[in-house]
């Protein structure tokens, strides 16, 4: 069987290459260079000590390595969603969109069409039913990553190997440890590759700008303060707001008047719901229900967390909604709200949250 492994430097993926060889194949090993650098310097993703890792697996394991780059694909696609997004006032999630059309989408058109199956690091795993393969969750459900997963096209999950989605972290650094592997006592990556040791916040101000607005109080109207762009702040942000007698929460902008409102106290009802509308869903591996006039019981996640919502999924005048069992906190558009079966095993897809 002919794999192309991703291989990042870290332990998740330097344990999947091991486990690929003790199962006995010989992948390729690719490292992508997706971190972007414009032309000032600005972005700046470091590499070399990830390459420098990759490497050394490539020579202990014995396996072909090519260091490969979607640099200009993962500028022209997630950068640039990620910026059309924010200015449209909605939240953003690059990572969902790196998987689809850099990792399994460029990457395979590029690179992966002579190969049979492409393994990565991620904590998932599949399974299938009747014939028709499903993205399902980890075993470890503190570090499943399905979430991340869940816009990728079915012929891209027809190709993809998760050998880590048997294991709990714990077991993936124990198997690190055992082997002596450099990445074993790494931390986990965080953040956007592409910004590099970029803040967030100073990437928005370079490529977005600033702009003063003000800061309102939801239920008085009354003004608080200002801030410098409805783009700097989501949904739910409870920091970084320069507000006395606080907490505040941010439940609502107005992106034409460059206003966003906030609520008082540890628990404002205003920063909770119940109906989610949704947008342009996509099912992974086919809509399993013949309709969805009548109401069909899941699971759902808004966020990366280990904890699943439970509610309803239906259609309402003609739009896919999902009515939540209890109140979800934090719901902002543009988020992605991942649909799953009851047992919150299989991932069946997800859709682009509403304005509300």
């Amino acid at each position: 069987m002919n794999i192309a492994a991703l291989v990042s430097g870290g332990v998740d993926s330097s344990v999947m290459l091991h486990l690929l060889k003790e199962q006995g194949y010989n992948p390729t090993i690719f490292y992508i260079l997706i971190g972007m650098k414009d032309s000032d310097g600005f972005l700046d993703c470091p590499s070399e000590e990830d390459i420098e890792i990759t490497t050394w697996l490539a020579k202990k394991y014995g396996l072909k390595m090519e260091v490969v780059t979607l640099q200009e694909e993962y500028w022209n696609s997630v950068v640039a969603y990620t910026l059309d997004a924010v200015k449209k006032g909605l939240t953003p999630n690059p990572d969902v969109m790196c998987n689809r059309m850099i990792k399994f989408g460029s990457f395979n058109d590029k690179y992966g069409k002579d190969f049979d199956f492409i393994s990565t690091g991620h904590y998932a795993s599949t399974l299938s039913v009747e014939g028709t393969k499903y993205l399902a969750t980890a075993k470890d459900k503190f570090k499943d990553q399905t979430d991340f997963l869940a816009q990728i096209t079915y012929a891209q999950l027809q190709k993809l190997m998760f050998p880590l989605g048997g294991l709990h972290k714990s077991e993936v650094r124990e198997i690190a440890n055992s082997v002596k592997l450099p990445s074993a006592g790494r931390k986990d990556s965080q953040g956007i590759c592409f910004l590099g040791k970029v803040n967030y916040n100073d990437f928005l101000r370079r490529y977005v700008g600033e702009k003063e607005g003000k800061i309102v109080e939801l239920e008085t109207g009354k003004i608080l303060g200002t801030h410098s762009g409805f783009w700097f702040h989501t949904i739910g942000q409870r920091k970084g707001l320069g507000l006395s007698q606080g907490p505040w929460f941010v439940v609502k902008k107005d992106t034409a008047e460059n206003v966003i409102y906030v609520s008082n106290g540890y628990d404002p009802l205003t920063q909770y719901s119940n109906s989610i509308r949704l947008s342009g869903f996509h099912f992974i591996s086919g809509n399993p229900w013949e309709n969805l006039e009548t109401p069909r019981s899941v699971t759902f996640k808004i966020r990366h967390t280990p904890d699943f919502n439970t509610g309803m999924l239906q259609t309402t005048d003609n739009k896919i909604v999902l009515l939540a069992d209890e109140p979800v906190s934090g719901v902002a558009a543009g988020q992605f709200a991942v649909v799953y079966d009851e047992e919150s095993l299989i991932c069946y897809g997800s859709g682009e949250i509403d304005w509300q």
